[in-house]
């Protein structure tokens, strides 16, 4: 059936065992799953739902990686690659992806997807040249950071073109929101992935591939492929964008009213543009870098060039982090933005969920719900980068206030539960950066996102705002349903999201580069339908971890705390209007009125 595109093999390394074999799927499977994120959700339906619940940082519960069928060929930002698993941020179904080459070169060696399960022994990692597959224990890498792990491993192998994936100290010591970094900088940094693999003993990830990439119709993808690079380099903002990446959402966001702010109180910030995109290019802006075949190059090496953080040098900021590790938490120097961001990297904790906690400690210190003993006798305030920074270092390590930080918005609200009515998030991940308070549409899918409160399933909000209130509730459930359709679409073909979202590039050419390199003619609409299912394959995964609609809604402050001030100023989403929208959101995804999905449907997985 298929011509190119896959390899039929998914490599299975055993910790435990101490052993690795190799997985045949069929063309059946790769038809009916496509790649990336779908591939790893089916790997985990198989092991997750046949016996009793798996603990998420367990040696039972597996980690996969896995790549999409275009990663790694000739198609606009083919560098995108999924990382699956149970999360334990969340407690149920799980997944990030990174960008950068570490996926194309898993493709290279020969493989559709890297399954790990168990635990080693004492800290390893595992080394993966070609069909040579090695698991080397490396004690001496214990409490290093990800940045000088990834020197020391290429320097111990001898070759500085392998790719790795690492976690850090914060992924050793199991911090709930520990990511997964890779090329320097690229990072899987929601729901925990690192703490997965720190709770297998697994301090990293190296491959050197040297096959060929299967490609049905060479001719036929750099035809579409040509079309696509042409029509992103001829868009108005083309240059704008490589000149500076994400980091032009801060005015934006700001402008529009929904830039977290001192832990989301507010939704605008008065010196956002001491660290917007301006003050990012001109001042610290030193080179650029992109993911696998990339034209965007979004990517923005920074130099820290005086002050206490002189010599901080990090790819990014990009647009969460510094919005998160900035407005949020009150910081309005760029420099300590770049520090922030840096020391995350390096001790492999996601910005986000840093800077969410980070925000909501120092308003409940402000607001008196917590007392200077919570906080290590330490005191903080909005914009204080020393106690800032001092947290950051304390949650990857897991010292004083730290230890609860480190176990996520539940555990946060375990200890103090006064603290719920001002916490942003939902099923405990933590809310990324963008308020829903004015677009309701984006407050559903922060509720109904299979991975908790994250924009990357469904990014509805600058759509909501355009059209204005008269937009009915079925308009906005549709939109909400297509993008948490569309969107996990690039995770499972393995490409990035950007070229369609910021440039426009129509979502009906990756059908046309699928038919191409595997020699099978699909629609988008085929495609489509396959990622629907998956939707609704993670959600029966989450179901059985205990989700159903009491865990569908934004965070209360969305309800119950209007915004302050800005062009947003008295919004909030009422509850009932949400009720209603939630109703008409199961309708059309054939939930009943739970949030479950039909149980047959779990038939077509197994």
């Amino acid at each position: 059936m298929f011509k190119g595109g896959y390899f039929h093999k998914i490599l299975h390394v055993d910790l435990s065992a101490g052993s690795s074999s190799t997985i045949e799927i069929d063309d059946a499977f790769c038809e009916k799953y496509i790649g990336g994120r779908a591939f790893g959700a089916k790997l985990l339906w198989d092991r997750v739902m046949t016996n009793g619940k798996v603990d998420p940082l367990g040696p039972d519960n597996p980690i996969i990686i896995a790549p999409g069928p275009l990663s790694g060929t000739y198609v606009p930002s083919g560098g995108k690659t999924s990382i699956i698993s149970l999360s334990p941020a969340t407690r149920s179904y799980g997944d990030s992806n990174f960008g950068g080459s570490f996926g194309v070169e898993v493709r290279q060696a020969g493989y559709d997807a890297l399954m790990v399960t168990g635990r080693a022994e004492e800290l390893s990692y595992i080394w993966i040249d070609g069909d040579n597959i090695k698991i080397v224990k490396a004690p001496k890498l214990a409490g290093k950071g990800c940045l000088e792990t990834e020197g020391m491993i290429k320097e111990e192998i001898g070759d500085h073109s392998v790719r790795i994936a690492i976690t850090g100290p914060a992924g050793e010591k199991l911090v709930r929101f520990a990511c997964i970094n890779s090329d320097w900088s690229r990072n899987a940094g929601r729901t925990g992935m690192g703490a997965v693999m720190g709770s297998k003993n697994l301090k990293a990830i190296a491959v050197r591939g040297g096959v060929d990439l299967p490609v049905a119709d060479l001719a036929r993808l750099q035809k579409v492929t040509d079309k696509a690079f042409d029509i992103l380099s001829s868009h108005d903002l083309f240059r704008f964008w490589q000149a500076n990446g994400l980091m032009s959402v801060i005015d934006y966001a700001n402008s529009m009213g929904i830039l977290p702010t001192h832990n989301f109180k507010n939704t605008t910030f008065a010196k956002a543009s001491s660290i917007n995109h301006d003050v990012m290019r001109t001042r610290y802006k030193i080179g650029d870098s992109a993911c696998f075949g990339c034209s965007m190059c979004c990517g923005n090496i920074c130099l820290v060039k005086e002050g206490k953080y002189a010599g901080t040098v990090t790819e990014g900021t990009e647009y969460e982090s510094a919005a998160m590790l900035g407005p949020n938490v009150g910081v309005d120097n760029f420099s300590t933005v770049l520090r922030a961001n840096y020391l995350c990297d390096e001790l492999g904790i996601d910005t986000i969920s840093t800077g969410n906690l980070i925000g909501l400690i120092i308003e409940g210190y402000e607001s008196g719900l917590l007392k200077l003993a919570d906080i290590d006798n330490v005191p903080i305030d909005w914009g204080d980068d020393d106690a800032i920074i001092n947290l950051i270092e304390k949650i990857a390590r897991r010292e004083g206030i730290g230890d609860t930080l480190a176990g996520a918005t539940p555990a946060v609200l375990e200890r103090w539960p006064q603290l719920a009515p001002i916490a942003s998030h939902t099923k405990g991940l933590e809310q990324s950066a963008y308020d829903c308070r004015g677009a309701i549409s984006m407050a559903l899918a922060y509720g109904t996102s299979d991975i908790g409160a994250h924009h990357a399933r469904a990014w509805t909000v600058a759509r909501e705002i355009e059209m204005g209130a008269k937009w009915p509730l079925e308009k906005k459930a549709d939109l909400v349903i297509y993008h948490q359709t569309l969107r996990p679409l690039f995770d499972m073909l393995g490409v990035c999201r950007l070229p369609w979202i910021e440039l426009g590039l129509d979502e009906n050419l990756y059908a046309e580069m699928y038919s191409a390199v595997t020699g099978v003619d699909v629609t988008l609409e085929q495609l489509l339908e396959k990622s629907a299912a998956i939707y609704d394959m993670t959600r029966l995964i989450n179901v059985r971890y205990g989700i159903d609609r009491k865990d569908d809604y934004p965070s209360t402050r969305v309800f119950d705390d209007p915004v302050q001030t800005g062009p947003r100023a008295g919004s909030h989403v009422d509850r009932q209007e949400y009720e209603k929208l939630l109703d008409i959101y199961y309708q059309k995804r054939g939930w009943d009125a739970d949030g479950k999905p039909d149980p047959k449907k779990a038939e077509s997985f197994s």
